[in-house]
């Protein structure tokens, strides 16, 4: 049974989420990501290169926080799992998709907006959740209100879709969320273009804004 990625997602606060069309990117891309203070990324399922792209930084960078997001089928998760993923990803949860992630062994952020969905994660055994679309569900004032009278079942929130560097803070002041999803460190302009620079420079803005004095911990 592999390890709960949980604690290393919170002392991230943020997970790069990352759409890769040549899987010759995946390594330099990783390495850049490091270079600016996030030794992790969620590579989703949206490309033909994103399997191969897994593979690639898992074969590489063994020690890198390597995630596959967008998986609908048990398929997805078992391919995902197979390339290398550390841990697994959906906007959803169904009983197919909670089968298969349960034979990997891997932690599996299954995707909830609503109180039932929340709830019916947690019986499952799940202890962290998508919210997402987050900016579309309401935002962080919306994520703070269904989190508080969820408190007491120690549930965690990962909320992705719609969060820039400008409206972090707002997310991150909610207690519940564990980490944010984010495209905006690595958008994939700047992964096709090959600017690895660009995406460093980037991630070392968000985490000297994380990091900064005042910053919500």
């Amino acid at each position: 049974m592999s390890a709960d990625v949980t604690p290393a997602l919170r002392a991230l606060r943020v997970v790069p989420v990352v759409e890769i069309s040549d899987a010759d990117h995946a390594v330099p891309l990783a390495r850049a990501l490091t270079a600016g203070g996030f030794p992790a990324m969620e590579v989703t399922l949206r490309t033909p290169a994103a399997l191969d792209a897994i593979a690639a930084v898992a074969a590489e960078l063994p020690d890198f926080l390597l995630g596959a997001g967008t998986l609908l089928t048990p398929g997805d998760v078992d391919r995902a799992a197979a390339a290398g993923a550390r841990f697994l990803v959906s906007p959803g949860r169904t009983g197919a998709l909670e089968t298969a992630a349960a034979a990997t062994g891997l932690t599996f952020v299954p995707g909830a907006v609503t109180a039932s969905e929340v709830m019916a994660a947690v019986d499952a055994g799940h202890r962290l959740v998508k919210f997402f679309p987050a900016a579309q569900s309401g935002g962080a004032a919306a994520l703070a209100s269904l989190a508080a009278p969820l408190r007491a079942s120690g549930v965690g929130f990962m909320p992705t879709g719609g969060i820039r560097l400008e409206n972090l803070p707002e997310y991150l002041g909610v207690p519940e969320v564990v980490a944010v999803g984010g495209t905006w460190i690595a958008p994939r302009a700047l992964v096709d273009a090959g600017d690895f620079t660009g995406i460093t420079a980037l991630a070392r803005t968000a985490r000297t804004h994380i990091d900064s004095p005042g910053a919500p911990a």
